[in-house]
């Protein structure tokens, strides 16, 4: 008899207790025959999550911090016994983002306290780049015995060269020279594993709106000097892009670009680097 496991695509999301993680687990749970693990850091912290759970049979949440070897080994055996030793998808969605210094360029941190630039690059770089691999590393066994084989790792536009120069993005540095290096730890993983027919790509989820607090409220408690990089931000990024809007998108049509661009990759796409839009359209 045929085991039931495979005809129920099964999924790994990390970072999956709020914004686009959790609107991940959300849409990909509507169907019933799909398998969800969603991946946090912190279960006692993932409220909406566990909600969720509770109204979907079909999501399972872990508790996995990805710089935690053991706890992602932990997680990738509880699938794969879940599983039969597959899994079809991973979408690594867990980041590290540090609002506190975000404004800064490379230059521009302050006198006597450059050490912290190394320390956010540090930061960034474990959890954004290494972090990525070490998941990748726990689940490629499970994906390689899947029948879809597809690694996604959710990275940014900020992290493409060409947009940098044009929009002249300066601030934000570390963040963005973590995820420029995934996306070239996503094209190693590509060329590797290519051959077995185990597609790897990095897609930008486009500037999204992932505040907890409604939008109007966030506008009302931000500082003016907030305000008012927030504001020169989004001119450069017009200048890159003219036929913007200027607004952010929301999780659910985030996601939902997201997941047809995933479903649209084939493995003569694998290694590559696009946006919702499928392309290098990144707004």
């Amino acid at each position: 008899m045929a085991d039931y496991r495979q005809h129920m695509p099964s999924y790994v999301i990390t970072g999956a207790s709020r914004g686009i993680g959790l609107e991940f687990v959300r849409q990909l749970s509507k169907d019933a025959l799909n398998q969800i693990f969603a991946l946090v850091r912190n279960t006692h912290t993932a409220s909406q999550l566990l909600a969720l759970s509770t109204q979907h049979p079909n999501i399972r949440v872990l508790q996995a911090d990805i710089v935690d070897h053991a706890a992602l080994k932990a997680a990738a055996a509880e699938v794969a016994s879940a599983t039969g030793g597959t899994l079809d998808y991973l979408i690594n969605n867990a980041a590290y983002m540090d609002p506190e210094r975000n404004m800064l360029t490379l230059d521009g941190y302050p006198q006597g306290q450059e050490a912290l630039l190394e320390e956010d690059i540090h930061k960034f770089i474990q959890v954004n780049v290494i972090g990525v691999i070490h998941t990748i590393n726990a689940f490629l066994p499970l994906v390689r015995a899947g029948g879809t084989k597809k690694v996604i790792a959710i990275s940014s536009g900020v992290g493409d060269l060409a947009f940098t120069v044009e929009a002249g993005y300066v601030i934000s540095a570390p963040y963005s020279i973590s995820k420029a290096a995934l996306n070239l730890a996503i094209a190693k993983y590509a060329a590797q594993y290519k051959a077995e027919g185990i597609l790897f790509a990095s897609i930008s989820p486009g500037l999204v709106d992932t505040a907890q607090k409604p939008p109007d409220e966030q506008w009302w408690t931000a500082s003016p000097e907030e305000l008012e990089a927030f504001g020169q931000m989004i001119e450069r990024f017009k200048n890159a892009a003219p036929g913007w809007d200027g607004r952010p998108i929301q999780p659910e049509q985030s996601v939902r670009m997201v997941l047809a661009v995933i479903d649209q990759l084939t493995i003569e796409d694998t290694g590559a680097f696009v946006s919702h839009h499928g392309n290098k359209v990144w707004l």
